[in-house]
């Protein structure tokens, strides 16, 4: 691999482990906020509480991306497949264009003797 997309892909986990990390802590500050607001519960029981919000929100994150990635795959195919398709007809137009210019003016000369 090239030292430019090692970089890239190198910069891309750092990004993507700092973002998950930023949910997780997230996850954990709105458990925090839900059980603030339950006085009644034990230290055990908000820590119980805590952990099992924090390992939905974590879980429900992790599907949502996954669903994500997985759109975002599907749609570079298709978008792949598409701009393939348009330059060709891109180059076929550009061929064509040349060839009857060129032989618009083959026939011009022909014409002019």
């Amino acid at each position: 691999m090239k030292p430019d997309k090692e970089s890239a892909r190198g910069l891309a986990q750092v990004e993507g482990y700092l973002l998950w990390n930023a949910e997780v802590e997230e996850a954990r500050r709105q458990a925090r906020r839900f059980t603030g607001s339950l006085p009644w519960l034990t230290t055990a029981q908000r820590e119980d509480v805590e952990r099992v919000y924090v390992a939905d929100r974590v879980e429900v994150c992790r599907d949502t991306l996954t669903r994500i990635a997985g759109r975002a795959v599907e749609l570079r195919g298709e978008y792949t497949e598409r701009y393939e398709r348009l330059r060709a007809r891109c180059v076929a137009l550009s061929v064509l264009t040349v060839a009857g210019a060129g032989g618009a003016c083959a026939v011009l000369a022909l014409i002019s003797r």
